[in-house]
């Protein structure tokens, strides 16, 4: 994987095979982040990404000036190699070994985008709970967006709040907005 932009624009970053992660595909992120950089400042993105993994989502956020990257993810070898690599790159990303679920029940921040990229075999209803949760809990402010990928297999367009789709390959961007 590599960073498309910002203060790390082309860096490579190679996570350990160990790591049971499958990282957003370049021609993903590229695509996603062409659409945020039409709608936001980074440098004054507060940003949550779950379901982290190799942090991949969170490294971009960061290399583009986000204000606060916070990286939420149960795999405690992901978290030491998100800090790991954070740190080599003097990224301000704040990583959290913690149930996606849980975390969300409590979470002390609100987020200007919530960026959720969950295993693709999760069901419906596993979807479901992310997006209520972050709106029942509150964690978007005004104007914010919550973003899930999955795969072309699922579809989140019945969903409360959801806004529109990105398809990028097989993989698949909802965006949810308050409404």
């Amino acid at each position: 994987m590599r960073i498309i932009s910002g203060q790390h624009k082309g860096r490579r970053i190679t996570a350990p095979k160990k790591l049971p992660v499958r990282p957003t595909t370049d021609m993903a992120k590229e695509g996603l982040f062409n659409i945020l950089n039409n709608n936001f400042h980074f440098n004054k993105l507060d940003v949550l990404e779950l379901f982290a993994g190799s942090g991949n989502i969170s490294y971009e956020f960061a290399s583009r000036g986000a204000e606060s990257v916070t990286s939420i993810d149960e795999n405690i070898d992901c978290i030491k190699f998100i800090k790991k690599t954070s740190l080599e790159l003097d990224l301000d990303i704040t990583p959290i070994k913690s149930d996606v679920f849980k975390y969300l029940e409590r979470a002390p921040i609100k987020a200007d985008i919530i960026f959720a990229d969950p295993p693709y075999n999760f069901t419906d209803d596993q979807f479901k709970k992310i997006a209520e949760l972050v709106f029942e809990k509150g964690l978007l402010k005004e104007d914010g967006v919550l973003i899930i990928e999955h795969s072309k297999h699922s579809k989140l367009d019945n969903f409360e709040n959801f806004d529109v789709d990105r398809r990028y390959g097989n993989s698949v961007f909802s965006f949810f907005r308050l409404v």
